[in-house]
């Protein structure tokens, strides 16, 4: 998945904000103000992390060597995924929406309710 493709993909997700709160290279997306995705925009190959149930973190570590412990974030809820390198954007999709998701549930439910989710 291309980087345009994987922001517009993150940006068509209701709620989302995309910043540069760390740096002018880091790509951050967020809902109601939490993280789910970023990326670098200089290295963008070398990995976007997504946050992750812990368990099925270890079961995509274990079973696509296209997926990492989060590089720089919590090993314990963050994959770092090499875009370019091999997997099928479905698939990267269906691993956004999760991410998206796992970050949705955590929020209360006013703010689940400002998102109109279907």
């Amino acid at each position: 998945m291309h980087i345009e493709h994987f922001r517009e993909y993150c940006m068509a997700k209701p709620g989302t904000t995309e910043e540069l709160p760390f740096d002018a290279d880091t790509l951050v997306f967020k809902v109601c103000g939490k993280m789910y995705a970023l990326c670098s925009l200089s290295a963008y190959a070398q990995g976007i992390a997504l946050k992750c149930d812990p368990e099925r973190a270890i079961e995509l570590r274990e079973q696509y060597p296209q997926v990492q412990p989060g590089y720089h974030m919590s090993k314990v809820h963050w994959n770092t995924v090499l875009p370019e390198a091999g997997l099928p954007d479905t698939l990267l999709q269906q691993w956004i929406d999760d991410s998206y998701a796992f970050v949705v549930a955590k929020l209360t439910k006013a703010q689940q309710d400002t998102l109109a989710l279907p």
